[in-house]
């Protein structure tokens, strides 16, 4: 009777506040699983559902879909960390690492990350499920995550659509979540891909400073600054130079004497060429002398693969859209990927300043849309009508007030336990290795955290962990660096 009286109010529930009737708003849906990872068998259970977002006043303005995993098979959970796992957009659902990097499943793709068919998913034997627990959450708009509005109320857009109010809510409901699921006592980790670097910046301060929720580490996989990103600024033409050289070099577009170098010898050249001449030379404008800008366009076309006469037109600030546009343009005709350069477009014409579409996007939607609506459907059992938003209305973005570097220095600094570790892979053309190695730098100018900051780079694009090789490098990585970070290394003091 008890379990009829709760599933009718919870029904009552949705009728009168869901904004979708179809979305329940608390509700749980339990599997059990084993596999092998890392070499040994493992057993787990997912626990997938919705759970309430809570105002101060106890009010429900929102319900998030999360896929929660867990190992079974061992003794002291308090002891074992957890990763709490956010993608990025904004508006992107947590599908991308879920199924495709950390989670226990895995992409049916080739090796080198491509969709085939049929489609489906398969086990992943390089998860850091056997090191960790790991919750993948889905911000408003996203997956099946709704607003609760009353009828006739609009969405709360200032609740939710923001850096700052972002993280507020975000952290309401991971408290709720690790005391609903009694992880207090584990270590805790955050990990953001993407905008979701931006976003873990900014949670591990509200978490700690607002929820007294203390992190063993931060993780930021191909992070985006908006501190640096789509400025305009000659910062953000320079710091993302260095992968003009990478993107060149794998498309065997760069001068015979660099050519013949491996990657890794010739981008610490281009990132010195960055930061000690280019820079500088940008910042000065049109008061550049002839001579030096000269030489700048000539290294700049020895390290990029773009002809002299067309950087020069550009003063030496050369754009990422013309770029991908141009690499090839006069050779296959084909463009480049901006999340992933690896990948090739077809346009309708040679001409213009920028590629038609994202090749490398279109495939990834190939291939993560019909896996996760399968998935969650037929294997973790969550049956519902209401569409999986890969990407949701959360359009106007407040990017006002973005103090997310400082607060995770803040948050460093605050608590000698709190480590960061950046990935991210050398052909991502949009949120670039080198602007994420300039927004490890910037997080702390004092120099005096970067003992506890780790820095991996990988031979692929975006999401580096849709390449097999580095499905498991990167794995391995996040594996080694929770490992370290979680073990008891004594008093949190300085």
């Amino acid at each position: 009777m008890k379990k009829i009286l709760l599933l009718l109010i919870l029904t009552v529930t949705t009728t009168l506040f869901s904004q979708d009737k179809r979305v329940p708003v608390d509700t749980t849906v339990v599997t059990s699983y084993s596999a092998t990872i890392n070499g040994k068998k493992v057993t787990y259970k997912a626990q997938t559902g919705t759970q309430p977002v809570f105002d101060e006043n106890g009010n429900i303005k929102a319900t998030l879909f999360y896929t929660y995993y867990y190992r079974t098979d061992i003794k002291r959970r308090e002891e074992r960390p957890i990763i709490m796992s956010f993608n990025g957009g904004p508006g992107s659902a947590s599908v991308w690492m879920h199924i495709a990097y950390t989670g226990p499943k895995t992409l049916k793709i080739d090796d080198e990350g491509n969709p085939i068919q049929p489609y489906g998913i398969k086990d992943n034997p390089y998860s850091v499920l056997d090191v960790a627990d790991i919750v993948f959450v889905n911000p408003v708009n996203t997956a099946y995550s709704r607003p609760i509005i009353k009828k006739d109320e609009k969405v709360d857009k200032k609740y939710f659509f923001g850096v700052n109010a972002d993280a507020k809510y975000l952290a309401d409901w991971l408290n709720t979540f690790i005391t609903r699921n009694n992880r207090w006592n584990s270590p805790k980790y955050i990990i953001g891909e993407s905008y979701g670097g931006t976003r873990v910046m900014q949670l591990a301060y509200e978490l700690q400073s607002r929820q007294w929720m203390y992190l063993n580490g931060v993780i930021m996989v191909s992070p985006a600054d908006y501190k640096l990103i789509r400025t305009g600024a000659s910062e953000d033409y320079a710091i993302n130079f260095p992968y003009y050289t990478a993107a060149a070099w794998y498309h065997k577009q760069l001068p015979n004497e660099l050519q013949q170098k491996d990657l890794l010898d010739i981008l610490p050249e281009s990132e010195n060429f960055a930061i000690n001449k280019l820079l500088p030379a940008l910042a000065k404008g049109g008061f550049i002398g002839e001579t030096e800008k000269n030489n700048i366009a000539t290294k700049m076309a020895l390290y990029s693969g773009i002809k002299k006469e067309v950087i020069l037109k550009h003063n030496l600030e050369l754009p990422k859209a013309y770029f991908w546009k141009e690499l090839l343009r006069n050779t296959s005709g084909k463009t480049i990927g901006r999340l992933d350069s690896r990948y090739l477009g077809l346009d309708g014409k040679g001409t213009g300043t920028s590629p038609d579409y994202s090749p490398e996007l279109v495939s990834w939607l190939h291939s993560f849309t019909p896996a996760i609506n399968y998935y969650i459907q037929n294997v973790l059992q969550f049956k519902t009508d209401v569409k999986y938003n890969m990407f949701g209305p959360v359009h106007p973005w407040d990017f006002s007030n973005d103090n997310s570097r400082e607060n995770l220095r803040k948050s460093m600094a605050q608590n000698p336990y709190l480590q960061l570790l950046v990935q991210s892979g050398y052909y991502d053309g949009a949120t670039t290795y080198s602007a994420a190695k300039y927004t490890m730098r910037k997080i702390d100018p004092s120099g005096k955290l970067k003992d506890r900051m780790s820095f991996k780079g990988y031979r692929s694009g975006h999401m580096m962990y849709l390449r097999k090789e580095d499905l498991e490098k990167a794995n391995q990585d996040l594996r080694e660096f929770i490992m370290k970070s979680s073990k008891n290394v004594g008093a949190a003091k300085y």
